[in-house]
């Protein structure tokens, strides 16, 4: 197989806004094989409404009397503390993304020249904002939750007339934890069809099925979120995986990958060793004195696969043998008078 499914630890806001926790994030998601590790970069003044409500999932696992703006404040990281973020995935040669909500923070994150962006799902129709993000030539990798084909299309086009065409769509659910039903991988190369782009699966499902299942049908990436510990307060970590999930999930796409192998349908090495004893060969089933004339009924089909293959059957009938044969031997091209 060419290819390497590309796997992204959402950290988002699982450091409960403590660098610490922030750095080992990093590391444990280094220890067991993710790629890169995604964060979130926000202000949420800039994002949210002071009396905004939750969102249902937000009720459901934290302080319902807390509005969406206060939780939000308590998770942002201290602009501080990304050079040291960032230096640590460096030293851990794992790669560092995160998602910008306005433009103030796609040029903080420029500041320290970041690879590549992550577009979350709620931007997704917001096109000035996708068109300026566009312009800083990075790749992009971009969530498509509570959206239409329709929606994608269009965010792919904008992103396009600017120029970069650096981009992977990836199919997600807007839900945490989302029902595996919901999670329709198929619309993910209905996407990479009518937008002709790089796919992926951005996972909510508490299971890791619909994870395997895009990387069957092809996805190039897969991000799903990382907690060192799903009961830790935040609004997030239940529905992550803890270290040993994400690891387990990493190590069942490596095996899928393993098991998906080429498009050219040929034997592997072992089966062709293995042919030798599990094919049929041409035996004789009683014993024939040299000079006889072989019949059809003189001869039957049993393992191992030695000498003269069973297809050249009708062209040995009516020949000669040169030797003596007893009964379940193979007839080898030196026992033939051809």
């Amino acid at each position: 197989m060419n290819r390497s499914v590309y796997i992204i630890a959402e950290a988002g806001v699982n450091h409960n806004g403590d660098l610490e926790i922030a750095k080992k994030l990093v590391e444990t998601a280094k220890q067991v094989g993710a790629n890169a590790i995604k964060f979130q970069t926000f202000k949420a003044e800039q994002i949210v409404t002071k009396n905004s409500p939750k969102a249902k999932y937000q009720l459901a696992v934290t302080d319902r009397d807390e509005s969406q703006y206060d939780m939000l404040k308590k998770l942002e990281l201290n602009s501080n503390v990304y050079e040291e973020i960032i230096e640590l995935c460096k030293v851990n040669e794992i790669d560092f993304l995160s998602t910008p909500y306005n433009i103030e923070d796609i040029e903080f994150l420029e500041k320290f020249n970041v690879s590549s962006y992550k577009v979350a799902s709620g931007q997704l129709t917001e096109l000035p904002f996708l068109r300026y993000l566009a312009r800083k030539n990075k790749r992009m990798y971009i969530s498509t939750g509570m959206a239409t084909l329709a929606d994608v299309f269009l965010a792919v086009e904008a992103i396009r007339d600017e120029g970069n065409n650096d981009i992977v769509v990836l199919q997600c659910t807007t839900n945490y934890p989302s029902r595996i039903e919901d999670a329709n991988i198929l619309a993910m190369n209905s996407i990479k069809e009518a937008c002709n782009v790089s796919v992926g699966y951005s996972d909510h499902v508490p299971s890791n099925y619909a994870c395997y299942t895009a990387v069957a049908l092809g996805a190039e990436v897969i991000e799903k979120h990382f907690t060192l510990d799903k009961s830790m307060e935040g609004p997030d970590h239940s529905s992550s995986l803890d270290p040993e999930g994400f690891r387990e999930l990493i190590e069942g796409i490596r095996n899928i990958e393993l098991a998906l192998g080429s498009k050219v349908k040929r034997p592997s090495k072992i089966e062709l060793e293995n042919s030798k004893e599990m094919k049929r060969g041409m035996v004789v089933l009683e014993d024939l004195a040299k000079g006889t004339v072989l019949k059809e009924s003189h001869i039957g089909f049993k393992r191992p696969l030695r000498g003269v293959p069973i297809n050249m059957l009708p062209d040995i009938i009516g020949k000669e043998t040169l030797i003596d044969l007893k009964a379940d031997d193979n007839i080898g091209f030196d026992a033939i008078k051809w």
